[in-house]
């Protein structure tokens, strides 16, 4: 049975390292797993006030209908200010209401995080899986990917440029799909 891996790119921005690496990321997963890239750029602030009967924006009613029929998350995100992008966070809080019918419940998630800079989006990695605890997503713990100097690992085409880069990903990819057939 095809097992559907939601991806969500904390970065709005069209050429962003982010992306670029979530789509190679895409590329390594096996046979029977149909990575689903979830778009977060459309979702308006989460407000209770909308969440109510014929009030309900209709791509928070798409995104939630899709993220429903995905088996596990990987996140891909940049960090902002030592935490998430705030269209991640959103895209949680949208996620995780009306209370009782969240779409992250007992999912499994992977986190990579990235970074221009030397810390790699630590900050962003460990605010994230902040949230996901609460949200009950059994997160990936190793191996741990957190991407320094990113703007390094690409070519022009935004293809990885070294074949120890690709096994890396490769090693993150692996262990998240045991996880996954672990908890399935």
């Amino acid at each position: 049975m095809t097992k559907n891996v939601g991806i969500l790119v904390g970065s709005l921005r069209q050429s962003s390292y982010s992306k670029s690496i979530a789509k190679e990321f895409s590329k390594l997963f096996p046979d029977g797993y149909n990575p689903v890239f979830l778009d977060i750029s459309e979702l308006p602030l989460y407000n209770e006030d909308l969440d109510t009967e014929g009030n309900v924006p209709e791509s928070w009613t798409a995104f939630r209908a899709a993220a429903k029929d995905v088996d596990a998350f990987l996140f891909v995100t940049p960090e902002y200010n030592r935490s998430v992008p705030g269209a991640l966070k959103n895209a949680l809080d949208v996620g995780s209401r009306p209370y009782g019918q969240s779409i992250w419940d007992k999912k499994v998630g992977a986190i990579v995080s990235l970074s221009p800079g030397a810390i790699s989006g630590f900050g962003a990695n460990h605010h994230l899986r902040q949230s996901l605890v609460f949200l009950n997503v059994l997160t990936l713990q190793q191996p741990e990917a957190y991407l320094a100097h990113v703007d390094q690992l690409l070519n022009e085409d935004r293809s990885i440029k070294e074949e120890g880069t690709v096994k890396f990903f490769q090693s993150i990819v692996d262990a998240f799909v045991d996880l996954i057939e672990k908890n399935a």
